[in-house]
């Protein structure tokens, strides 16, 4: 029996591994084309408009973030005494936070982007935000880069504390020292940071929902159809941010589950698990933004024919 369920793990463990390199290897085609295409487009027309560049700063910076992945999945696997060094502890947190700091804002700015440019509200605030709407952006970037100071000075202050803790041991791995009373509490910083731009993210799905329903109104008083352009265009921006929104639950999802099953951390089966369900997020939502793109999902066809 105990050798029945030994193989049972391992076939597990394998096809977790097989589905992650799949989520890698459909991360960087998906994210490689959206980059492309922008990048042809502005050599072409020697110009991009802001959520051009917004979508191009988001595909190279997840495809430097999956690489990232790959790369420390590798070294895990072929080394796995070298990825529990200090050094080593220290280094993949710090490039981890940032590289996954910057694809996490920049959709978040997507998300804010599309609401100002289709929403309608006659608020003067609002009104005053859709016209400046670069500088709206700009400022987003530079006040996420002061939580992400802040959230990488928290993140190594915690690790020095747990390195100076397991130094005073000289029986101490600091791995496994690590592992058992740092990562949690590493993990839970990160995610007070990643609450900041969901809530910004949700906070524009809740604002188109009114947005359409107010412009739904005015279109009944005018005795218009309900399908106008305006319409059309609140359901597409709708959809990518509800996939958005589900992409980044999953994200949070996985973190948390490392959080509160410490038990099951130490089996490498749930930890390529969590690798799974937050890879999902980098990888799958590019293709939720191609087919939300009407020149990304034109491109995508003619390459598929």
């Amino acid at each position: 029996m105990q050798h029945l369920l030994k193989t049972i793990s391992v076939i597990s463990h394998s096809t977790l591994l097989i589905i992650l390199f799949l989520e890698l290897i459909i991360g960087v085609i998906g994210n490689g084309f959206v980059a492309l295409v922008h990048c042809m487009d502005w050599v072409k027309r020697k110009k991009m408009s802001l959520v051009n560049q917004i979508l191009t700063a988001l595909a190279i910076s997840r495809i430097f973030y999956i690489c990232l992945l790959f790369i420390s999945l590798l070294i895990s696997l072929s080394y796995p005494d070298f990825t529990t060094t200090s050094r080593m502890i220290h280094l993949m947190n710090n490039v981890w936070i940032i590289v996954n700091h910057f694809c996490i804002w920049l959709a978040t700015c997507l998300s804010v982007l599309y609401f100002l440019r289709i929403s309608n509200f006659s608020n003067s605030l609002l009104l005053y935000l859709k016209w400046r709407v670069e500088k709206v952006v700009s400022v987003k970037l530079l006040v996420s880069l002061v939580l992400l100071i802040l959230n990488i000075l928290l993140m190594n202050l915690e690790i020095n504390k747990c390195i100076n803790e397991c130094q005073r041991n000289t029986s101490c791995s600091f791995g496994s020292y690590y592992q058992a009373k740092c990562h949690r509490q590493v993990l839970s910083l990160h995610i007070i940071f990643l609450y900041v731009p969901f809530a910004l993210s949700l906070s524009t799905f809740l604002l188109l929902i009114f947005s359409l329903w107010t412009h739904h109104r005015k279109m009944q008083q005018h005795v218009q159809g309900s399908r106008d352009a305006r319409t059309m265009a609140h359901f597409k921006a709708l959809q990518i941010v509800i996939a958005f929104l589900l992409l980044y639950s999953i994200f949070i999802l996985s973190l948390l589950l490392q959080i509160l099953n410490y038990e099951l951390l130490k089996k490498n089966i749930f930890l390529v698990f969590c690798q799974v369900l937050y890879t999902a997020f980098p990888s799958f939502h590019s293709y939720v933004l191609i087919l939300g793109d009407m020149k990304l999902r034109q491109a995508c066809f003619s390459v598929l024919w």
